[in-house]
């Protein structure tokens, strides 16, 4: 004590006696794989708050309170991430894959030149804008655009007309 006033532990003694409680804290929250970036957070906060701290405050308490809510951080920003699996599940889909009965609508877009089956199939089957078609086509959107175009052009020829692409039951339901 100085001049009859108590005086704090420096910072890398409290961590070193209260380092392994905030860990095992950290770890029955997080699971051992996020338990150590919680524990690094924590003590990151702790530094920056412990000058402020009352020389009378349960340092164990405050610094559970803390790992607490850096837990809690750990947890909300883990619930926005993706999660890494091995393999990602299959699932089949329907959209943009015509069925086995539409070889008629294959045998059309296969035919058309090369720039022109690339624009439609990147523009009406991936969504993607002219401008991304263009640099993709090693072109400029307006030339991407009249590839799509005059390919959707001779895909409306060639079929002729849409009753060919889906059949319909008299229950208007699709085959």
């Amino acid at each position: 004590m100085e001049n009859g006033q108590a005086s704090k532990k420096p910072f890398e003694a409290v961590v070193q006696e209260r380092g392994a409680t905030v860990l095992r804290v950290c770890r029955a929250i997080l699971g051992v794989h996020d338990a150590d970036d919680a524990w690094s957070d924590t003590f990151l906060a702790a530094l920056q708050a412990y000058p402020d701290l009352p020389v009378d405050a349960n340092v164990e308490a405050w610094l559970v309170t803390i790992a607490h809510r850096k837990c809690i951080d750990h947890l909300r920003a883990g619930a926005r991430r993706a999660l890494p699996v091995d393999h990602p599940p299959e699932q089949p889909t329907r959209l943009g894959l015509p069925g086995d009965t539409d070889t008629e609508l294959l045998d059309a877009v296969a035919k058309l030149p090369a720039k022109q089956r690339q624009a439609v199939a990147y523009h009406y089957l991936a969504g993607l804008p002219y401008k991304e078609i263009g640099v993709l086509l090693g072109s400029s959107p307006e030339a991407a655009r009249r590839a799509g175009a005059d390919g959707v052009k001779a895909l409306r020829t060639v079929i002729q007309s849409p009753a060919s692409l889906v059949h319909s039951s008299s229950k208007g339901e699709v085959q």
